[in-house]
C-alpha cells in the first residue's frame, strides 16, 4: 500500500526532507480542514479516516464530490498553482492528517525534481478522473443512462 501514494515511494532524500517539514495533525469528526476560496495553506495528507470533498453553488446547494480515503492528498492543486481551494474538505470520521505549508512543499519541489514528477502524475491523475467523471455524468442521453454509468463507477 505504502508505494501506492504520492510522497512514500520518494528516494530516500526527498522522504527524509518530506518528514521534516510535515505536521500530524488530528481532527475529530466534522472538522474542516479548508474551505472552497480559502488561500491555499498547504497540502494535507490523509493517513487516517475519511474526509469529504464537496462544492456549493451560487444559490447554496452542495455537492459531494468524493469521499477521500488514507492516502489521498486534498489541497494540492490550489498549493501548486496558488489559487484558492477548489473545494472544501470536512472530516467525515475522527482523522490523521499529514499537513505541509505551502511554503515548504514549495521548496520541496525546487530542490527534489522526483517530488515534482509524483506531483505531476498525481494532478494528471485528477484531471484524467474528472475528465472521465464529467463523461459519464454530461454526455449519455437519459437520465437512468447517467445514473447507471455512474453507478457502475
Amino acid at each position: 500500500m505504502r508505494a501506492e501514494h504520492i510522497f512514500c515511494d520518494l528516494p530516500a532524500a526527498a522522504l527524509q526532507t518530506f518528514e521534516t517539514i510535515e505536521y500530524a495533525i488530528a481532527y475529530p469528526k466534522g472538522a474542516v480542514l479548508f474551505v472552497e476560496g480559502q488561500a491555499p495553506r498547504g497540502i494535507f495528507v490523509l493517513c487516517k479516516g475519511r474526509v469529504e470533498l464537496s462544492i456549493c453553488s451560487s444559490e447554496g446547494k452542495t455537492l459531494i464530490l468524493k469521499i477521500a480515503e488514507p492516502g489521498e492528498v486534498m489541497g494540492l492543486s490550489a498549493t501548486v498553482s496558488g489559487t484558492p481551494y477548489e473545494l472544501t474538505a470536512e472530516s467525515v470520521d475522527p482523522c490523521q492528517v499529514n499537513f505541509v505549508k505551502r511554503e515548504d512543499f514549495q521548496r520541496l519541489l525546487k530542490e527534489h525534481s522526483d517530488v515534482c514528477l509524483h506531483v505531476a502524475e498525481q494532478l494528471s491523475d485528477n484531471y484524467n478522473t474528472a475528465c472521465r467523471e464529467f463523461r459519464a455524468i454530461g454526455l449519455p442521453h437519459s437520465a437512468a443512462e447517467k445514473l447507471a454509468k455512474l453507478l457502475l463507477e
